[in-house]
């Protein structure tokens, strides 16, 4: 990577700690650590994103009857993620390093002061030499409530701390031109910020998670909006994160940084989508003001429609007249004021720019 890296959230898939019969790869996870070991001792800060506590649970216990699929996860995660974490612990030990765990759940970053709660927590660890290893709280965490998989966690932790760079591990070398699986497929090294490579990426999921290469590529680009670097790569090849780190030639799909300034409450707003209590549908003269060279609040005077029930600095979602969505942002009404001001041209902006994020 170019840039002098002072602090990186890694990413590691199931597929990466997971061997073909579905038993923790120790050998790996202690290789990795080592790595993670070598780049501390350069300098670098690492918050860690690992999968693998419901694959290491599902190996250790046999329900006495047919479980529905929450319910295995939740079993198998609350014994998975104390075996997980106990490898952690002993691996990074090893290299007089100390860890701790960071359990945290989709609810927990739609509220701004649970996130910087969240932030506080993991910032005070990275003072105090301690790595944390975060992961989902499956055993609370359900149907809705659920990340996509744990890319998405690891996109709303990277910009939660302001990291030079998210590393994302999984088996594969990163994006191809093609089938992965045919010899004339190649890895696409530089991810152009004009490149839609959607098309290029089957939307399979992996073997032992709940993601794939397609929500990979979406979260990569949304990141790399926030100015952060991206890299997709391959988790089991050899050095792969001290080689990363030292900008030697590896084969890998690179996303890289846009170089316009995100604020903090801006990555926020990013990827607060889910989050979102309502909508406020815009006109066609407000929607190409959005998107001009000037930057642009959302006033009533644009606004045609607004939907749901949200309190004053509540998500909201922004809806072209086509019923298009367009971005996300934070009300500055709760929804009954802001209905009663639709269409004036005297108040103030129903979304304020600063708090403002289109796709």
């Amino acid at each position: 990577m170019a840039k002098r890296l002072k602090r990186i959230a890694i990413k590691i898939g199931s597929n990466v700690l997971a061997r073909r019969d579905g038993m923790l790869d120790l050998e790996r996870m202690s290789d990795l650590v080592a790595q993670i070991a070598a780049l501390r001792e350069s300098g670098i800060d690492v918050v860690l994103i690992s999968s693998g506590a419901v694959a290491a649970g599902r190996n250790e216990v046999r329900p006495a009857k047919r479980l529905d699929a929450v319910s295995s996860r939740q079993l198998y995660s609350a014994v998975g993620q104390a075996i997980l974490i106990n490898h952690y612990s002993a691996f990074f030990r090893r290299h007089s390093l100390v860890c701790g765990q960071v359990l945290t759940s989709k609810e927990n970053f739609g509220s701004r002061t649970h996130y910087l709660n969240q932030k506080n927590c993991m910032e005070v660890m990275l003072e105090n030499g301690v790595i944390p290893i975060v992961n989902e709280n499956d055993t609370v965490s359900v149907t809705e409530l659920m990340f996509t998989d744990n890319d998405e966690l690891s996109g709303l932790v990277a910009a939660m701390m302001n990291m030079d760079a998210l590393i994302i591990l999984s088996n594969v070398d990163g994006i191809f031109d093609g089938d992965p699986s045919l010899p004339a497929s190649r890895v696409i090294r530089d991810a152009g910020r004009q490149d839609d490579l959607s098309a290029l990426i089957s939307p399979g999921l992996s073997a032992f998670g709940r993601g794939g290469m397609l929500t990979k590529y979406h979260l990569a680009r949304k990141v790399a909006d926030e100015g952060i670097t991206v890299v997709i790569a391959n988790g089991t090849r050899k050095d792969i994160l001290t080689d990363l780190a030292a900008d030697k030639d590896v084969v890998c799909t690179r996303f890289m940084p846009s170089e316009r300034p995100f604020s903090s409450i801006k990555k926020w707003i990013a990827h607060s989508e889910g989050f979102a209590k309502g909508e406020v549908h815009i006109d066609g003269g407000a929607e190409k003001a959005l998107y001009g060279e000037k930057a642009t609040s959302i006033l009533f005077v644009g606004v045609r429609r607004i939907t749901g029930h949200f309190r004053k600095d509540d998500i909201v979602k922004i809806v072209s007249e086509e019923g298009i969505p367009l971005g996300v942002g934070r009300a500055g009404y709760d929804c009954e004021k802001a209905v009663s001001l639709i269409g004036r041209r005297n108040a103030r902006p129903m979304i304020h720019y600063d708090y403002l994020y289109l796709d």
